[in-house]
């Protein structure tokens, strides 16, 4: 394979979509002062708004296009004053070339193979140490090395397993120390992503998010509750803060405490109905543009947050074994 093809076919998805957008703005066929909409964009290069949203903010670091008043972007840098351009990004001819087309394709396989993976990873997290068998892993998915490589790269990047000395794959469970450790890092980054994020938090979504929840029966058990929240919160407001490396920061930290979280869902421990209250007072005050009271709330809750995450790590320890049945994961004291 051309080496320079390799590597667009081992792109991260959000490099993809912003190599697409900036060739299509090197053409002009995305012309200074067009409104850029997550959702648009990702309907046309099938993908979810979160690549794109990274790739947004990398143009925008490029100085390829910038913010303004409205929602998304306008294309054109800092220096350029256009009025604002709303047009049907479908019907403006934009082309993908073969190498990003392909390698979209085959992000396909990648990615549900991570999904899985990531799922059986956040699965036993919180039932000890375990190891990843490259091998076993390939011939489950029946995928080739570099795929399976490509997944544990990726898993690893985002804090959920380990290498060790010997070149080993592991996965370290999630201890009562490393989540309040890693709560006490919300504490400290979270806050002052919602105030960084204050020009340019989608407000209207949270208020629909309010909206949506507040008309929901919390009374009966919603286990699907907080993460719709804690989605919302992620990609409505932290993951809006103009600082790109803050948010692979809040994301990778948060990564294992919501994966691991999932999992106990699964296993059917119910969720914090007081949690989910407290989720919504938040969107009340950001709804309501009280960033600075939000930041504090915020911080006040992840505090208790904690607490109640160490609470549910507890009740593991009824269950004998953990819930995953995949070869390529095996104990390591078995």
């Amino acid at each position: 394979m051309n080496p320079r093809r390799a590597r667009v076919e081992t792109s991260k998805r959000y490099e993809l979509v912003a190599a697409a957008l900036r060739a299509n703005i090197a053409a002009g066929r995305l012309p200074p002062g067009l409104v850029l909409l997550e959702g648009p964009i990702a309907g046309l290069l099938g993908t979810s708004r979160a690549p794109v949203q990274a790739a947004l903010r990398i143009l925008e670091q490029e100085d390829l296009v910038r913010r303004f008043e409205g929602r998304g972007y306008l294309v054109g840098g800092s220096g350029s004053a256009e009025k604002p351009i709303r047009a049907d990004l479908a019907k403006l001819g934009l082309r993908v070339s073969d190498e990003i087309d392909s390698a979209f394709k085959n992000r396909g396989l990648w990615e549900r193979v991570y999904e899985e993976v990531e799922t059986a990873v956040a699965a036993s997290l919180v039932f000890g140490d375990f190891r990843i068998i490259e091998s076993e892993l390939g011939e489950y998915y029946g995928v080739s090395r570099t795929v399976v490589r490509d997944v544990l790269s990726r898993l690893h990047e985002r804090g959920l397993i380990a290498k060790t000395a010997s070149s080993h794959w592991v996965v370290n469970a999630l201890t009562a120390q490393s989540v309040r450790e890693r709560f006490k890092l919300r504490e400290i980054l979270e806050p002052e992503a919602l105030r960084l994020a204050a020009e340019t938090t989608e407000y209207d979504r949270i208020a629909e998010a309010l909206k949506r929840e507040r008309e929901r029966d919390h009374g009966a058990q919603d286990p699907g509750a907080w993460a719709r929240l804690d989605n919302a919160l992620m990609i409505h407001c932290l993951m809006r803060a103009p600082n790109r490396h803050l948010v692979e920061l809040i994301e990778q930290n948060r990564l294992p405490i919501a994966a691991a979280s999932r999992a106990l869902t699964k296993l059917g421990l119910p969720d914090d109905a007081v949690a989910t209250s407290e989720y919504l007072v938040l969107f009340e005050l950001i709804a309501g543009r009280a960033i600075e009271a939000a930041a504090t709330y915020w911080r006040n809750h992840l505090a208790t947050l904690a607490k109640k995450n160490l609470a549910r790590l507890k009740i593991v320890a009824v269950f004998p074994d953990p819930p995953v049945d995949v070869p390529y994961l095996t104990r390591r004291d078995a």
